[in-house]
């Protein structure tokens, strides 16, 4: 993979639910896929109080104590677009990559437009997922990140912390890419 003028950054959230504005964004964690001791990971303050059980349950977050710790979304905007702009040189491309990146990016890309009118990573992501369907030639039904890791075997594993999800999405990336050089 040609990577000279494109930052690859895998970006995870964990959300109240399934899509954005309705439920809140509540952590965002990301690293540089090639470079993941570059990170980044805050917390958000809920936009909302709706919540679906099962994706509080799974996060382990709490809205009353985000209202508490948390920041303000639109601080924690500004602080990941610095942070961006802090591993993105001017003549590079930044690229967002995530895991199932349709979902993550979704968030995202409502944060970056409501609080700050545009989104750093523009209107594309690319998705993990679909970029090992193409190299594996697999069935759709073997792209879980747990399918995954029985082939490309990464030594980190992900646990619904968005700092851990994204190193780990950023590992999958690396040994995946390396699979497309064979």
């Amino acid at each position: 993979m040609r990577t000279d003028k494109e930052i690859f950054v895998s970006v995870d959230v964990e959300t109240s639910g399934p899509i954005p504005g309705k439920y809140s964004m509540l952590s965002i964690g990301a690293c540089v896929a090639f470079e993941p001791s570059k990170q980044f990971s805050c917390y958000l303050k809920p936009i909302s109080e709706d919540f679906i059980p099962a994706a509080m349950e799974v996060t382990g977050l709490s809205l009353e104590k985000l209202h508490v710790d948390g920041l303000e979304p639109v601080d924690a905007m500004v602080q990941f677009k610095e942070w961006i702009n802090s591993v993105v040189k001017e003549d590079e491309t930044v690229v967002f990559v995530g895991f199932n990146a349709s979902f993550d990016w979704s968030f995202i890309n409502y944060y970056f437009h409501l609080y700050l009118g545009d989104n750093p990573f523009g209107i594309a992501a690319l998705d993990i997922k679909s970029m090992y369907f193409g190299v594996s030639h697999t069935s759709w039904r073997l792209t879980r990140s747990s399918e995954i890791a029985k082939v490309v075997k990464p030594e980190t594993y992900g646990d619904h912390d968005a700092l851990h999800d994204a190193r780990y999405q950023a590992e999958l990336f690396r040994l995946i890419d390396k699979l497309s050089e064979k």
